[in-house]
């Protein structure tokens, strides 16, 4: 049976029925040295400190910063968190509708959450959190944040919001049930719209039923629009399952471990439920995980023309190890990395569109500046690609909205419209309407004019 060392506690934790092994790099002596020293520490806060302290919570800060030096992702999770975990992925919680992540003692929006409190208050993916209920987030974990933001239905949070070239606001939102309906769609004339929000243990089939319904209403669908924009990622089994429904065969993703033989690939099965009509994905910086893992499997199978801006690039696979059943929480563990059919690692590179376009003038100028990159490799303890690969730096975005561009318009779905309305050729693409800036460049050759918040 396999064993896991658990610091300051047991010498064995059984993890979902069974034991993980956890190799150490350091000799075994040296190990239980350190072990002793951590116990050492402990006993002398709790005798000498200036106020008396709860060596539960001493411990779970201890665990937590243990876990966190290892990615941004890797966590200790105790049984209250474990159970929002639980929650999250069956598809409805109590809360503000965010995804989050903390980074250099940052508190980012990953995502915000359709129908949610927070994407009805304008709360952006980039976003910086700086305040929850007046308390600073500085130096807070994520779980501590998150802990914050959720709450019974109908409590209020205020939130103080920091984005880049604007003033900081704040922001009150009322809690409410999150159910989170991760597939929606709609026809626009003979094409369809189909917006995935989540991967949870409803997208399967939600996305089924879906596309069903869709076809009940045209049966002569052209095309098909599916956006992940936004869209924070979820679970790996939902992820397989959304890009086998555009695939009839081929690897949809393999993820591999930290030895050799530690790899698992997922293929597709027969049956497209599109009849392989052509099919545009949108993706932004705000899609992560499931959502790249998706693009770059529709991407490289060359089944799906890819639109919008790079992706987050979180190509790791993080393992939930329940600790006694979840009576002492889990460990929320990096153990693999996502590579795409082709080999390419996901990893702090993300997904490249085959055509890139802002939404807005201000998202493009987000992309421009290196200081502004939200993606995982501004992280400092990110986890390698692997293969030697890097993101993209600062650049100007091959196509962008003007000015005079209408704000209630949604310039990167009308690209995907007008690219499935001539069968997905990107060589009969229309070119871009003259509101449209293209690699920084009016369509008279000039800087565009910048805009400050003063």
């Amino acid at each position: 049976m396999r064993k896991l060392l658990v610091v300051g506690a047991a010498a064995l934790a059984l993890v979902g029925g069974s034991a993980v092994a956890v190799a150490s790099q350091t000799p075994r002596n040296e190990t239980f040295r350190m072990l002793e020293l951590f116990g050492d520490i402990v006993a002398a806060v709790e005798q000498a400190y200036v106020v008396p302290v709860d060596n539960k919570k001493l411990i779970e800060s201890a665990l937590r910063g243990m876990m966190s030096s290892l990615d941004p992702h890797s966590d200790y999770l105790p049984p209250d968190g474990y159970g929002d975990l639980r929650e999250r992925t069956e598809g409805q919680y109590s809360g503000v509708g965010l995804v989050i992540t903390t980074e250099g003692g940052l508190t980012k929006v990953v995502s915000p959450m359709d129908g949610g409190p927070a994407v009805a208050a304008g709360i952006q993916a980039g976003d910086v959190i700086s305040q929850v209920d007046g308390q600073n987030t500085a130096g807070l974990t994520n779980n501590e944040v998150s802990e914050k933001l959720r709450g019974e239905a109908g409590t209020t949070v205020r939130l103080t919001i920091l984005r880049d070239g604007e003033d900081s606001r704040e922001i009150e939102l009322t809690r409410q049930v999150i159910r989170v309906d991760s597939v929606t769609g709609r026809l626009e004339g003979d094409l369809a719209y189909v917006r995935i929000s989540s991967f949870n243990q409803n997208t399967t089939q939600e996305l089924t039923d879906t596309l069903a319904r869709l076809k009940r209403e045209n049966p002569n669908i052209a095309g098909y629009v599916l956006d992940v924009r936004n869209n924070g990622g979820g679970l790996l089994s939902a992820a397989v399952a959304v890009a086998d429904a555009f695939l009839e065969r081929g690897e949809i993703v393999s993820q591999r471990g930290r030895k050799p033989d530690q790899i698992d690939r997922y293929s597709a099965t027969p049956g497209d439920l599109t009849g392989g009509k052509p099919v545009v994905v949108l993706i932004n910086y705000g899609s992560a995980s499931a959502s790249e893992i998706v693009a770059g499997a529709l991407k490289d199978q060359q089944r799906a023309t890819v639109i919008g801006l790079t992706s987050f690039g979180k190509g790791s696979v993080q393992t939930v190890f329940p600790l006694r059943g979840g009576q002492d929480g889990a460990l929320y563990m990096t153990t693999a990395r996502y590579y795409t059919p082709s080999g390419r690692s996901i990893q702090k590179i993300g997904i490249e569109p085959d055509l890139e376009v802002s939404r807005s003038a201000a998202e493009a100028r987000i992309i421009s500046r290196s200081n502004f990159i939200y993606s995982e490799a501004a992280y400092a303890t990110a986890l390698d690609a692997s293969i030697g690969a890097e993101r993209r730096g600062p650049h100007a975005a091959h196509e962008a909205p003007g000015a005079d561009y209408p704000t209630d318009k949604d310039y990167q779905l009308e690209r995907a419209f007008q690219l499935l309305r001539v069968g997905g050729d990107l060589s009969r693409l229309p070119a871009p309407g003259a509101d449209i800036i293209i690699d920084g460049k009016t369509p008279e050759g000039e800087e565009p004019a910048q805009t400050e918040t003063p």
